[in-house]
């Protein structure tokens, strides 16, 4: 008889702490630059174009014993419903077996881990001395974003929040950011200031590192406003056809990547690539080449830095098995039988 657990999204709140789920991320990142890994062909389809798609990501890890897959969907208007707009589904599976050891709610741990993926990619590649922090996109995922890079960037003075569909969203996003960070991340004395932006130019002008989560099509930041030295991190562009950054500012710029194949079909590169503005060979390598050291960061200070971060399953397991271990602990969770 076959056992299995399941875990519901409140369990994996309770469980998931930010700072051991950007450890676990950055323990993928490392598995894929050593080999360890594979990830599958990326499943996608939009239904309705700009507000309702869904994707399924698979993959396995060797070292972890693990395979699985997550199937995630966005339905912009689910709130009429009564539903979140962003629903997700993780199911793992035993690599020795081939039996399933998890069925998990999603929603959370994507949100969670893309937000520990943008700002590792901050981390390895912006400037030390980052004081300013724009976030392009007001949604469930940006909350995600901010906490992750604040513990990884204390330091920071101010954090910038654009929504170029609605500035009264972003304005309740930053003035509520605050005890956002001490109710759900425990993140007490963070000092930095919270405030939305109307002028994206003088926003990016500002910042030294830019983070984009949104399901753009046309590119909503221009070269021109862009300082030396800013990093970005792309988390937005996902399926084909989106694109959050003008692909001129890939031209010079030191580029990595999640996964090389997955970026180039569905990423922020695929269209500067298409226009041929960057080749493949101008991908410097995936972000787990430089916490192996198999390749150097950023090289000066006035380096333009890019992450592109589509997001893969991956992620999601092995988050999932860590809710899963945290979750036994503490005996939250149902075991359930097939």
């Amino acid at each position: 008889m076959l056992e299995m657990k399941v875990l519901k999204m409140e369990d994996t709140v309770k469980v998931l702490k930010m700072k051991d789920v950007i450890e676990t991320i950055e323990e993928v990142y490392r598995a894929q630059s050593a080999g360890a890994s594979a990830i599958y062909p990326l499943i996608t389809e939009e239904f309705v174009p700009g507000s309702a798609e869904m994707d399924i990501k698979s993959g396995w890890l060797k070292d972890a014993g693990i395979y699985g897959l997550k199937s995630v969907s966005w339905f912009e208007q689910n709130e009429k419903v009564g539903l979140p707009a962003l629903l997700g589904t993780i199911l793992i599976f035993d690599a020795k077996t081939g039996a399933p050891v998890g069925l998990l709610d999603g929603s959370h741990i994507t949100g969670i881990r893309t937000g520990a993926a943008g700002a590792i990619g901050a981390k390895l590649l912006a400037r030390e001395d980052a004081k300013n922090l724009l976030i392009v996109g007001a949604g469930h995922v940006a909350t995600f974003q901010a906490a992750a890079t604040l513990l990884s960037f204390p330091g920071l003075e101010k954090v910038m929040v654009y929504d170029g569909l609605d500035y009264d969203n972003a304005d309740r996003f930053a003035k509520n950011l605050r005890g956002t960070l001490a109710a759900d991340f425990g993140m007490e004395n963070v000092k930095a200031e919270f405030t939305a932006v109307k002028d994206i130019a003088e926003a990016v002008g500002q910042s030294d590192i830019i983070i984009t989560v949104t399901p753009s099509r046309e590119p909503i930041i221009k070269k021109e406003w862009v300082k030396p030295g800013t990093h970005f991190s792309c988390i937005g562009s996902d399926m084909a056809g989106k694109e959050e950054i003008d692909p001129q500012i890939f031209a010079g710029a030191k580029v990595f990547v999640d996964d090389i194949e997955q970026c180039i079909n569905v990423g922020e590169i695929e269209i500067p690539i298409k226009k041929g503005i960057m080749n493949r060979e101008n991908i410097s390598g995936i972000i787990g080449d430089i916490i192996t050291g198999k390749v150097s960061g950023r090289e000066n200070n006035e380096q333009i830095t890019v992450f592109d971060a589509t997001g893969t399953a991956l992620l999601d397991l092995l988050t999932g098995m860590l809710a899963i271990k945290e979750a036994e602990k503490q005996g939250l969770g149902q075991i359930i039988e097939l």
